[in-house]
């Protein structure tokens, strides 16, 4: 044992583990990260193809990543860092009535929370994406303050400022045990050493469930899994981030955009999903979000994909996050299932985070934050997850 004392131990180096690092050190809390992956971003975080949107059904995630969306934008300025950010904007094209209604009807609970976007007229989405489908096309919302980034750079950026702060990390070490006395978290336990600690955070993404396991607690995070790909770079025609809700055989939904070095990023929803935790690339990815891409948007036939991947979204039944402490472990703390958003939700929901630790509140109205915590009821799907 090393007889070393933390104010928090954060399980997890991922989107929420990072920022919580830095907002925590910041804060004066002694914080030590633990990850049993070699280095920040590693798990899924790397998988993220680095839309950022506050652009939600829910009042919380809204509210939440407003906050990361500032953070982001205001990264380079404030922190010095290069992390791809650009502001293009989210488009959601629409071609048939009942997606058209269902972003209409969101527009006054998403303006209600202060999120800049409206519906706009089919020209004005051909201005958008030159060459875009014409046929059926009927408009679609526009958000123009949401973007994208690099995962990576970004990881690494806050990595880096939140060493500066005095946060310790701790890779290739993976978390056996969690010790509860008098119903308080009082020791982590690792493969390596044991940590004694006040505050706990579980931000282990797909590996969340089995960390509440630790202390008797059954958090509902079930992984499954969808791939990204990239291609070569070409010249810029486009700026936002474009999202397809058609659903077509074998998808859902695809979504891509092109970043700041040019390449297209693209993604799809599978239909029916993969549940569970495989990283193998599925060979009917690249032909399915192939057709869907060239058929929205013509002028992408003929670039050449560079790479595809794929990584796990942990998935909670309602498709938004679940946050909170608890009851049976006083100062153990969990930021879950964040759905594959946890790239967006990250800043956000780390300051709500650490000031909930410190100050008992979140920073996000609690009307809202009610919303994500774990005795809830899991009906009420979040419409644009």
């Amino acid at each position: 044992m090393s007889g070393k004392t933390y104010d928090l131990v954060i399980v997890g180096a991922g989107s929420l583990g990072v920022p919580t690092a830095l907002y925590a050190s910041r804060a004066g809390l002694k914080t030590l990260v633990l990850d049993r992956l070699a280095s920040p971003g590693q798990g899924e975080n790397k998988a993220a193809i680095g839309g950022v949107r506050a652009t939600h059904s829910d009042p919380a995630k809204i509210l939440i990543c407003l906050r990361s969306l500032q953070v982001f934008r205001e990264w380079k300025e404030k922190e010095g860092d290069d992390i791809g950010w650009r502001e293009g904007g989210y488009l959601f094209p629409v071609y048939r009535e009942a997606n058209e209604k269902t972003l209409r009807s969101l527009l006054p609970i998403q303006h209600s929370h202060g999120l800049n976007i409206d519906w706009i007229g089919p020209e004005e989405v051909k201005k958008l994406v030159p060459g875009i489908r014409e046929a059926e096309l009927r408009g679609g919302s526009y958000s123009p303050e949401d973007g994208n980034l690099s995962p990576l750079k970004t990881v690494n950026a806050v990595y880096f400022a939140a060493v500066k702060a005095g946060a310790e990390f701790h890779f290739r070490e993976t978390v056996q045990a969690i010790e509860v006395e008098r119903e308080r978290v009082c020791r982590v336990v690792t493969d390596k050493d044991s940590y004694s600690t006040r505050l706990v955070l579980n931000a282990a993404g797909s590996a969340a469930a089995e960390i509440g396991r630790m202390v008797g607690l059954d958090l509902p995070v079930h992984p499954d899994s969808h791939e990204g790909g990239v291609t070569e770079p070409v010249e810029r025609f486009f700026d936002p981030l474009v999202v397809d809700l058609r659903t077509t055989p074998g998808s859902k939904n695809c979504y891509f955009y092109q970043d700041s070095d040019n390449r297209i990023v693209f993604c799809l929803t599978p239909d029916p999903i993969y549940p569970g935790t495989d990283h193998r690339s599925h060979s009917s990815f690249l032909p399915i979000v192939s057709r869907k891409m060239v058929d929205l948007l013509p002028r992408l036939a003929g670039i050449r994909v560079r790479r595809v991947w794929r990584g796990c979204y942990p998935q909670t039944p309602d498709g938004s996050p679940i946050v909170g402490e608890a009851p049976q472990a006083h100062g153990y703390y969990f930021g879950v299932g964040l759905c594959g958003q946890g790239l967006m939700l990250g800043p956000g929901l780390a300051e709500d985070l650490v000031s909930f630790m410190t100050t008992g509140k979140p920073v996000t109205e609690e009307k809202a934050w009610d919303t994500l915590r774990l005795e809830r009821d899991f009906g009420r799907v979040e419409k644009l997850k």
